[in-house]
């Protein structure tokens, strides 16, 4: 217990905020401790950091940091721009940086600094900025890359489109094993290899009249595939030059499914997967909206049930290679290799 307190004041103590469209600081704000998780809301996002803590992003509850011992929650009281956290990452200097519905914001030594979602000044040509680090720009037109010292938000060259209220929000991205950048947006794939920004819209993805792009996640594997995943349509699967329907091909496609992401889907199928991720044998998983998580070893699935609430925000595999599942209803399972167990 003293211990904890100990934590508690000297987070408090160091804690302000600064934000850099106004530049003024706020005065430290006491923070709440728990022994045990108590979000209620969906986990959006899960990461552990070089020192081994844990922080846990919510749908509307903020972040909560686990350090081995206690929760500590952070919220927009504390600094953030919003208290809906869609990413979470650190730098090499140690700073944790999220990713929130309105802007982003980074931890560093006790204060958080905010960035907005987009600025006033667009980059069309990606190679004028540099960097590794890349936040998402939400219901905009591109996407902000960090070069240690200002935000740049970079344009996508988006597809011809007849329809001009088509949506280019970011909503996941991977980098490969050859460094290549993989940003997901409601209504095409982009890849950025460091000179040339490729777009992958519905034509060169291979779908059918009758479908739409609604991307919500994307994972390049260790084997130089790059999974999608589609609501709706389910899981596309880009293997060099060539891309199919995985989830259709493997008939996880409900016959009489609208294929527009509006379709609650019935058990023993896959058309709504909006997390997946690579296992340490290689195998990938999926996380759907209605009918829990599923398996793939390269031959078969084997679908899991995980909690009370089906619906999977997002999979992330920590340091010693478990894997932890975010769910609709705040909680955090690992799977221990044959069943699910709850971790937070």
């Amino acid at each position: 217990m003293i211990k904890l307190v100990s934590l508690v004041l000297i987070l408090t103590l160091n804690f302000s905020c600064t934000d850099t469209r106004e530049g003024e600081g706020s005065e430290p704000v006491s923070l709440v401790t728990t022994d045990s998780l108590k979000f209620t809301s969906a986990i959006r996002a899960i990461f552990q950091d070089s020192k081994g803590n844990y922080w846990i992003g919510s749908h509307n509850e903020g972040v909560s940091l686990y350090n081995g011992k206690a929760f500590v929650y952070f919220t927009t009281n504390q600094g953030l721009s919003d208290n809906q956290i869609r990413s979470i990452q650190e730098d090499k200097d140690g700073k944790i940086w999220f990713g929130t519905a309105k802007g982003i914001s980074v931890y560093h030594k006790g204060k958080f600094t905010n960035y907005p979602s987009k600025n006033n000044n667009p980059i069309v040509d990606w190679n004028k900025t540099k960097g590794d680090s890349w936040f998402y720009a939400w219901e905009e037109d591109g996407i902000n890359r960090f070069d240690g010292i200002n935000m740049n938000y970079l344009i996508f060259p988006k597809p011809e489109s007849k329809n001009s209220d088509r949506s280019y929000g970011v909503t996941g991205m991977s980098k490969g094993q050859d460094g290549r950048l993989w940003i997901a947006t409601y209504s095409a794939l982009f890849s950025y290899d460091g000179k040339t920004v490729n777009v992958f819209d519905a034509k060169k993805l291979n779908l059918k009249d009758n479908q739409q792009l609604h991307i919500r996640s994307v994972l390049a594997d260790s084997k130089g595939r790059i999974w999608i995943g589609n609501n709706g349509i389910g899981v596309l699967l880009m293997e060099g030059n060539s891309t199919f329907n995985f989830s259709e091909k493997n008939h996880l496609i409900d016959p009489t499914s609208t294929r527009r992401g509006d379709h609650k889907s019935p058990p023993g199928t896959l058309e709504h997967p909006f997390a997946m991720e690579e296992d340490s044998e290689g195998n990938i998983w999926f996380g759907d909206v209605h009918t829990g998580a599923w398996r793939y070893d390269g031959k078969a699935f084997t679908n899991y049930s995980v909690s009370n609430k089906p619906m999977i925000w997002t999979i992330y595999k920590d340091h010693k290679g478990h894997l932890l599942f975010g769910t609709a209803d705040g909680k955090i399972f690992k799977f221990n290799g044959k069943t699910f167990e709850k971790y937070f």
